[in-house]
C-alpha cells in the first residue's frame, strides 16, 4: 500500500505561522510522524508540498498512474474555492481524505465550506498535527475494507 500526502500552500510555514491556530509542529515533523506511522502499519508514505493550485492538480493526476493506493490532502486555502482540485480528485480512481489542522467549521465564515471535501471519502479536521495520523489510519482502514 502506498499513500501520497499532498500539502497545499503555506503549509511549509507550519510551526511559526499563527501557532495559536495551527500549533508549533513543523511540516517536517508531520511528515516524519506520517513516515513512522506508515512503517508501523507496513505501508509506504510519501509527502510533498506545493504552493500552486496547478502543481497540486498535477500531483493528484500523477498519483493516479504511479501505483498510489490513497491520498491524504490538505489543500490549504484552496479548500474553499478550488474546483480544479475537486475535479482532479474526482477524475482519478484513488480515494482521498481531506485534512485540516484546525476545525474549519469553528473558524471564519469563508473557511466553513469546503469545495474539495465532496471529492474525498472523508475529512479529518481540528486535531492539530494529529489530524494527519488519524487520517492516515482511517484511510488505511478504508482501503483495507474496500479492496477490489
Amino acid at each position: 500500500m502506498r499513500i501520497a500526502v499532498l500539502h497545499g500552500p503555506n503549509l511549509n510555514a507550519l510551526g511559526t505561522r499563527e501557532p495559536e491556530v495551527y500549533g508549533r509542529t513543523t511540516l517536517a515533523e508531520i511528515d516524519d510522524a506520517l513516515e513512522r506511522e506508515g512503517a508501523a502499519l507496513g505501508i509506504q508514505v510519501t509527502s510533498e508540498q506545493h504552493q500552486g493550485e496547478g502543481e497540486l492538480v498535477s500531483a493528484i493526476h500523477r498519483a493516479a498512474g504511479d501505483g498510489t493506493t490513497g491520498i491524504l490532502i490538505n489543500p490549504g486555502a484552496y479548500t474553499h474555492y478550488s474546483y480544479a482540485i475537486a475535479d482532479a480528485l474526482r477524475c482519478i480512481a484513488v480515494p482521498a481524505v481531506e485534512i485540516h489542522l484546525s476545525n474549519i467549521h469553528a473558524r471564519e465564515e469563508f473557511r466553513r465550506h469546503s469545495v474539495t471535501a465532496a471529492s474525498c471519502v472523508g475529512v479529518v479536521a481540528g486535531f492539530g498535527s494529529d489530524s494527519y495520523t488519524v487520517a492516515l489510519r482511517a484511510l488505511v482502514t478504508y482501503l483495507s475494507r474496500n479492496r477490489r
